[in-house]
């Protein structure tokens, strides 16, 4: 599964306030290669978006991670009811008890991610992209200037969509994520279930 970096791409943001469907690099741009978000519990992808219902890899990865449940939803002012505050709430930091998994069937979109010492990480994910962040972790989604993302949701079990925004620190999903992954530096997330 080569080109992962032609879908996916990381970097460190700025503290700008403006438009945060801009990329948000830094002045002097600091990308960050994909095995660093590998430390952070964060599981990646490419796949054939093309072709996603005969798609081998897509199937065994659902198959080995147990990904019971799938939907696939448009994010856009044209097809998402209350487009502008789901937005808006997908910008809300938060985190989830459950890993938040999406496959990115067309379009594209920014998911930011905290790395150990706090600092935002956006993760630009385009068609053919695949993310899991694990439970526990604070994140936020916003789409690019796009402004289209269609993406195939992905859960083990019946979904639960919940959101806690920060902080939830006291959250077992929280505490476990601080423990395994802050705390001990990572290298954790390799090891599939």
């Amino acid at each position: 599964m080569d080109g992962k970096e032609e879908v996916i791409q990381a970097w460190y943001m700025d503290d700008s306030k403006e438009d945060q469907r801009l990329p948000h690099h830094r002045e002097s741009k600091e990308f960050i290669p994909l095995d660093k978000l590998s430390e952070l519990g964060i599981l990646s992808w490419r796949l054939n978006a093309d072709d996603w219902e005969n798609d081998e890899n897509l199937k065994k990865i659902r198959q080995a991670r147990d990904y019971s449940y799938m939907d696939i939803c448009d994010v856009c002012p044209e097809k998402l009811p209350n487009y502008e505050a789901k937005i808006k709430n997908f910008f809300e930091e938060h985190l989830h008890t459950d890993e938040e998994i999406r496959y990115c069937l067309e379009g594209s979109g920014y998911f930011d991610v905290r790395d150990q010492n706090d600092q935002w990480i956006r993760i630009a994910v385009k068609k053919g992209g695949m993310i899991v962040l694990p439970a526990g972790m604070y994140h936020r989604f916003t789409l690019d200037t796009d402004n289209y993302i269609k993406a195939m949701r992905l859960f083990v079990g019946e979904p639960v969509w919940t959101p806690y925004n920060r902080p939830h620190d006291h959250l077992p999903a929280r505490k476990e994520y601080v423990e395994r992954i802050i705390n001990r530096g990572g290298n954790q997330a390799v090891e599939a279930r």
